[in-house]
């Protein structure tokens, strides 16, 4: 009760300063007059009111529950987040919980800890097994010693046999040398012979992890991965796909396939190589290793179009990859030079006919296809040019010989061509039906580029081309609706959504017969898609059924044909698809896909049915002259035009792109190796490819400053900060190459543009207080010079004897001096030859008559190019003594323009005392002038700008 009796007593008068902050006594202590209403509710003090409700709680002055109360309010209201109203949670117990949640808590962790004790079991046994084995040798070695025993016994070390000391007087006879060869003789002969394998230790490539779950295969796969990385940073290669592979055996990674690679490429062993980064790319595709590594194999294997390939999608993932950049450069290369060689070469495959009366196959056979050297021949590794998604009907992604399952998409079966582009589309080749519509895949010659999935008509055609698909477009002879069907089915195909696009075609199909119209090209074309739907979702079965009655409507329509023919390879029927795929060539000799179906298929074929396949096959049709599309050769469109002129130009700017980052890297190597000459040259063709890179101007600058080729380094400079305004290399190397010109104005205002970017650039400070030197020395001999009085010699003719006209010219001549100063200079020229003239006189009044016949806002472009510190302080002095009382405004109206010419910053800094002490002068008479156009703040405005 005392504390409340003291807090009664105060009086009700008392004031609490809120500006000045409450303290406790000089121990610290809160004074026991303050715990009390009245002041706790009018302090202020955050840090004192949580030492009050520290003493409160603590219960040292009593317990008072409602003043704690308040004392928290009142200091969450000042302080809400403060730490003293933060109250700790008590620990949850058995008490204080539910039964049933704590029964359940319980549960859990007793399951969490057998959980773990499964967890740290398990790796530890199969370490235990491996460590009983007799593990691989330490590298460099062909010793094995199991993990269980040592290689020396303990007996030998727990020996009792023991060297006796030895008397002082031993030691002087002592012989060390003969006691080492007798040490060294006597372990040659108790050392057992250690056994040496006479081949290395064979490490099994394969682990046995079948009781382990896929949790703990994960850390055992990336123990053997890092056992791998160790073995390839010691260079030990075999060791390390060694271990990659019981990696792999254990979990199939991705990091592990393409270390395997890795290690392989350093072996020299490609196809395996190959094989890795095939997996590679399957589990991840686009993986950027993977593709790297895969066309450093290509590269090696002497196939550079598609190492080039594969690095050009690298570049498109990561730009700036240097590695990617030089190999693409030097395989580049490589194929330029080969070109030349290959492009005449070719080889003839002409199939030789036992039996003379074959009829229409025998035509078809014996005309000879050339085949390019570069391409392989039987079938074994066709190659396809990788085709787009959208082409319909051209390759299956399945196996060989498994029902309707098709071969053209598979790389792992023997016979079938490399991996393809997305969507495993076949060759690209070019088909016309007959109703006048291009059809765009399935189809095509050599180098011609699919861009549509399906049959697209004229029109829509036209509205393709413009970015956007027309599903109102007109398609042939089919109504509005049928031909919006059409094509929101090509749409759904071009997307991937087959069977979405298959019933777009159904419902055209089943519309076009309810509306009884005939335009038999429309319904084959119709059903031809339909046909490539059904292959895609690989219903062989179907695709037939539809493919021939659309060779019902139009016979000899090569994309039916073509995709028949992969239907009948899917289901095996190898002699029907041998049939439709020579039909096809019959048609249009240009479709490689045909070809290499021809080949593989005739290998099957001698296999199945031996020496006499060709007699079990079927008739193959005459195709007519009318039908035979390679007969008439149609000259390419604008779009095929445009699109070629195009891709020359992206080539020719990847090109140069490459052929820019490889002539960079270039010099800056040679830079890091002092070889300034050889950079230069390496830049400034870089320049040539992009003349506007504003880095390598920068760099050859740099070149140029090395070589002390001043000029041609500020020109080099120049260019860049025209490129780029505010780069501060191009600002801080200028400055340089003005330093060498002896330039020091110059200099300084660029090194002061480099401080004002970054101020923390300590190499331009130190340049700047050596060229601030330099130029006081400067203007100092220039000062120098001019300190001596020129005297002005007028010349003229005399017709009488030498004595009269030397008299004339020295009683003339301070007449002539005055009479010599230009007092209407027209330019900056005659400005400063009038200003020389006055200063060098120290004709002050001069100087004050000139500078009232000339204009203040003149002025500063007038005194540009004579602008130094003692110019300045003349010009002061003939305002301040003959001007400022004549006309104080016009005085005021050349100081407040003076300031602004160029370089006057630099000069006001370089001042003497005097000089500035006239400055100083000029100001103080001017404030004291009475003038209607400015008051005496405006004239100290003005001097904070001179002062």
């Amino acid at each position: 009760m005392r504390v409340l009796k003291q807090a009664a007593g105060m009086s009700k008068d008392a004031t609490f300063s809120r500006n000045q902050p409450s303290v406790a006594d000089g121990g610290g202590k809160v004074p026991v007059e303050h715990l009390e209403y009245h002041y706790i509710g009018k302090c202020r003090d955050v840090r004192y009111l949580e030492m009050i409700l520290t003493v409160l709680r603590s219960g040292a002055e009593g317990i008072y529950p409602h003043l704690i109360e308040f004392c928290e309010s009142h200091l969450e209201k000042l302080d809400p987040g403060s730490r003293a109203l933060r109250k700790e949670n008590r620990v949850a117990t058995a008490a204080s919980l539910p039964t049933d949640e704590w029964s359940q808590i319980v549960e859990d962790l007793k399951m969490w800890q057998e959980e773990t004790k499964r967890t740290e079991s398990s790796p530890k046994q199969v370490f235990d097994e491996l460590e009983n084995k007799n593990m691989p040798p330490i590298r460099g070695s062909h010793c094995t010693v199991p993990l269980c025993q040592t290689s020396v016994s303990k007996e030998k070390w727990n020996s009792s046999k023991r060297t006796l000391p030895r008397d002082y007087r031993e030691w002087d006879n002592f012989d060390a040398e003969e006691e080492c060869e007798r040490i060294e003789r006597n372990l040659i002969k108790s050392s057992p012979a250690v056994i040496m394998n006479t081949r290395p230790h064979q490490i099994k490539t394969k682990v046995d992890v079948t009781l382990l779950t896929e949790h703990e295969k994960l850390p055992l796969a990336n123990r053997e991965k890092d056992k791998g990385n160790e073995a390839f940073r010691a260079n030990d290669y075999e060791e390390a796909v060694a271990y990659y592979s019981r990696s792999l055996s254990i979990k199939t990674t991705v990091a592990a396939f393409n270390n395997r690679a890795q290690a392989e490429i350093k072996l020299k062993h490609w196809h395996k190589a190959m094989s890795d980064c095939q997996r590679v790319l399957e589990l991840e595709p686009g993986n950027v290793k993977g593709l790297l590594r895969r066309a450093i194999v290509y590269n090696h294997m002497g196939n550079f179009r598609k190492a080039a390939e594969d690095l050009r999608v690298v570049l498109l993932e990561e730009p700036q990859n240097p590695t990617a950049m030089q190999l693409l450069y030097k395989t580049e290369k490589r194929m330029e030079k080969d070109e030349p060689q290959q492009q005449h070469k070719k080889i003839l495959i002409q199939e030789v006919e036992d039996v003379a009366d074959c009829g229409d196959e025998t035509k078809a056979e014996k005309t000879a296809h050339p085949v390019e050297a570069s391409q392989p021949v039987g079938g074994e590794e066709s190659s396809a040019a990788p085709g787009r998604r959208e082409d319909m009907g051209n390759a299956q992604k399945k196996p060989h010989g498994r029902g309707d399952r098709g071969p053209h998409g598979d790389s792992s079966a023997p016979h079938h061509g490399p991996r393809r582009g997305k969507g495993a589309s076949s060759d690209k080749y070019r088909a016309a039906n007959d109703g006048g519509e291009k059809v765009a895949n399935g189809t095509g010659r050599r180098g011609s580029t699919a861009s549509v999935p399906a049959d697209w008509s004229g029109g829509s055609k036209a509205s393709h081309a413009g970015g956007a698909v027309n599903l109102d477009a007109p398609c042939g002879a089919l109504p509005p609706p049928l031909a919006r069907l059409k094509n929101e089915g090509n749409l759904l195909f071009k997307n991937g959504q087959f069977a979405d696009a298959l019933e777009k075609y159904s419902q055209a199909i089943q519309g076009y017969t309810d509306s009884g119209i005939d335009s038999p090209d429309d319904l084959c074309t119709l059903y031809s898609n339909r046909a490539a739907c059904y292959l895609k979702d690989g219903n062989s079965q179907e695709c037939i059924q539809d493919c021939t009655r659309a060779l019902e409507l139009q016979s000899f329509s090569l994309k039916p044909l073509l995709r028949r023919a992969m239907a009948y390879e899917s289901l095996e029927r190898y002699r029907k698809a041998y049939v439709d795929y020579k039909t096809v060539l019959q048609i249009d000799c240009g479709v490689q896909a045909a070809h290499d179906s021809v080949n593989r298929i005739t290998r099957l074929l001698i296999e199945q049915d031996g020496a006499e396949w060709r007699e079990k096959l079927p008739d193959i049709p005459l195709v007519p002259l009318s039908a035979q599309q390679h007969r008439r050769e149609e000259p390419p469109s604008a779009e095929v035009l445009q699109a070629r002129a195009e891709k020359a130009a992206m080539d020719t700017e990847r090109k140069a792109e490459v052929r820019f980052t490889a002539l960079k890297q270039e010099g800056n190597d040679f830079v890091k190796k002092g070889q300034y000459q050889e950079a230069l040259g390496k830049y400034s063709e870089s320049l040539q490819l992009k003349p506007e890179e504003c880095s390598i101007y920068t760099n050859r600058a740099l070149c140029y400053l090395k070589l002390e080729r001043f000029a041609e380094a500020k020109e080099d400079c120049d260019a860049a900060l025209r490129v780029e305004p505010n780069n501060k290399k191009a600002f801080y190397r200028r400055a340089l190459a003005n330093k060498g010109l002896e330039d020091y104005l110059a200099c300084r205002a660029d090194l002061q543009e480099v401080l004002q970017q970054d101020p923390n650039v300590q190499e331009a400070e130190k340049e700047l207080e050596e060229v601030t030197l330099l130029l006081r020395q400067s203007l100092a001999i220039t000062d120098a010079s001019l300190a001596k009085p020129r005297k002005t010699v007028p010349i003229t003719e005399v017709d009488g004897d030498e004595e009269t006209a030397s008299v004339s010219v020295s009683g003339a001549s301070h007449g002539a001096e005055a009479a010599t100063i230009n007092l209407r200079p027209t330019n900056a020229y005659e400005f400063g030859q009038a200003l020389n003239t006055a200063r060098c006189g120290r004709n002050t009044a001069a100087c004050a008559d000139l500078l009232a016949s000339t204009t203040p806002e003149t002025l500063p472009q007038l005194l540009s190019t004579q602008l130094d510190g003692h110019t300045v302080d003349f010009v002061m002095q003939a305002l301040d003594t003959h001007l400022l009382e004549r006309d104080p405004n016009l005085v005021y109206r050349h100081l407040n323009h003076l300031h602004t010419a160029d370089r006057f910053s630099v000069v006001l800094m370089l001042l003497e005392k005097d000089e500035r002490h006239h400055m100083t002068q000029l100001f103080k008479h001017l404030s004291t002038v009475q003038s209607s156009e400015f008051t005496k703040n405006d004239v100290q405005n003005l001097a904070n700008k001179y002062i």
